[in-house]
């Protein structure tokens, strides 16, 4: 402990003058791009995660909706064909809505 030379404000002004070099020669200094995500638009991968997503649930939710109808009511397949075009209609429409233009007003 007595082998430290003691620390004055001199030595910490040039401690951190030499860190802040460091850190901008190591390029650490850089601000955080953010928004750089938003200007170029969403990303391709999740925009085609999202609407393969869109098509399935509505699918799955058309076809639950016939097939407990078709349970409920001991009408086999007809509920059932029913409800598939119009939940692939949903789907189709949601995708559509997504892929269109953006209109924020």
């Amino acid at each position: 402990m007595g082998d430290e030379p003691a620390q004055g404000p001199d030595d910490r002004n040039s401690f951190d003058q030499r860190l802040s070099a460091a850190r901008s020669r190591a390029g650490l200094d850089k601000p955080a791009t953010t928004g750089q995500q938003q200007e170029n638009g969403p990303n391709p991968f999740s925009l085609a995660m999202r609407l393969g997503a869109e098509m399935v649930a509505s699918l799955v939710v058309a076809v639950a909706i016939g097939y407990g109808l078709d349970r409920l009511f001991h009408t086999s397949p007809w509920f059932m064909i029913v409800f598939v075009p119009i939940g692939a209609a949903a789907g189709l429409r949601n995708v559509i809505r997504t892929m269109g233009p953006n209109q924020k007003d």
